[in-house]
């Protein structure tokens, strides 16, 4: 299968080493970052420069692939899809923004071709698991989907350091939150509905952000009483962001808190990333509830490290690709996350990165 990879940051070089590695396929990754591509031109995979916001170029690069994985930050996520439909490429990607999952869902009508976005960790495998656990129930009454990814070792006000794409972490703090609420679907402002748990020893929080949920809300419609994603953190991240966003509002100028926290706060490779969904329900007349929970640690490789973020995000899309090439997922339109089986996902020698990690037995 040949595959033009979009985006040479660090979850694209990941998905390019994983999907190159495996033999089966012929992998091209384009940027325009020539140190990025340097890099794995050593490795003896295939790169290009392209100016990603040159539209001819872009569309020039993706003739002749099968497909096309976007990698790219979520606001060249419309832009790369339509030119995948026109270049005749399947599509996926890891955006985490509902207004071009929607634009995408249009694209995929009458299409020839397979548009498959939200393929990373959440939306992604969250919405696997969630809709795994849901339909073993006879009836659904709440569905609770808390993700996090975090530093391991917290030392700022913040208590944050960052693990992935400002862009998107600045879109998901920002933009209303899809939920079910008594049936109904409704919008939730973002930083909302705080709350407090403690999983395997340590305390943490979670509030509303935008895009976790994927496509479920309209999967579940009717069907369930209660259905919910937050972002998990260490206690006092949501009240400091709220400072800045709203006190400060700095929520309309994006892009100058985005330059403060790429000079103030660190990235680190030394991350978590923690799973946590929980569904309740009738099963055998009786009502119970259903708990995944998972940590899955930084590879900390001396050769070749890897962060947390790095690993579940590239196994998401990698897993989804490979699922779609075994044709265990339909080879055209809308393809939604909750149509892989998760233990499709689980036994895939890429989604096995979360199979790997370690289960949580302790949960209040």
């Amino acid at each position: 299968m040949r595959v033009l990879l979009l985006g040479a940051g660090h979850i694209g070089q990941t998905i390019a080493r994983l999907l190159h590695g495996s033999g089966d396929y012929s992998i091209t990754i384009a940027d325009r970052n020539l140190d990025a591509l340097d890099r794995l031109k050593a490795q003896h995979i295939n790169t290009l420069i392209v100016d990603i916001d040159h539209a001819t170029q872009l569309a020039t690069a993706m003739h002749g692939f099968d497909a096309v994985i976007n990698a790219l930050p979520y606001q060249y996520a419309m832009h790369v899809a339509s030119l995948s439909k026109t270049s005749g490429c399947h599509y996926f990607d890891l955006t985490e923004d509902v207004a071009a999952t929607r634009h995408i869902k249009q694209l995929a009508e009458n299409a020839n071709t397979a548009f498959m976005p939200q393929c990373g960790l959440a939306p992604g495998f969250i919405g696997i698991v969630a809709h795994h656990l849901a339909k073993q129930f006879s009836q659904v009454d709440t569905v609770q989907m808390r993700v996090g990814a975090l530093p391991a070792f917290p030392t700022n006000s913040l208590k944050y350091n960052l693990t992935w794409s400002v862009d998107g972490l600045i879109n998901e703090y920002c933009h209303p939150c899809e939920a079910i609420h008594d049936t109904e679907q409704i919008e939730l402002l973002p930083l909302e509905g705080l709350e407090h748990f403690s999983l395997d020893g340590v305390e943490y929080e979670a509030f509303n952000t935008s895009g976790g949920l994927g496509t479920l809300c309209e999967t579940w419609a009717g069907k369930v009483r209660m259905l919910d994603y937050k972002s998990v953190r260490y206690p006092g991240h949501c009240h400091l962001m709220k400072t800045l966003l709203e006190d400060l509002q700095l929520k309309s100028d994006q892009e100058t808190l985005k330059s403060i926290l790429r000079r103030a706060v660190p990235a680190t490779m030394q991350d978590v990333v923690l799973v946590f969904v929980t569904v309740s329900g009738i099963k055998q007349g009786q009502l119970v509830q259903e708990v995944f929970a998972r940590k899955v640690f930084a590879d900390r490789n001396e050769s070749q490290p890897l962060s947390a973020i790095q690993i579940t995000t590239a196994a998401g899309v990698c897993s989804a690709v490979d699922l779609f090439r075994q044709k265990k997922l339909p080879q055209r339109g809308f393809i939604r996350q909750e149509q892989i089986e998760l233990p499709d996902f689980l036994a895939n020698r890429f989604g096995c990165a979360y199979q790997q990690s370690r289960q949580v037995e302790s949960i209040s």
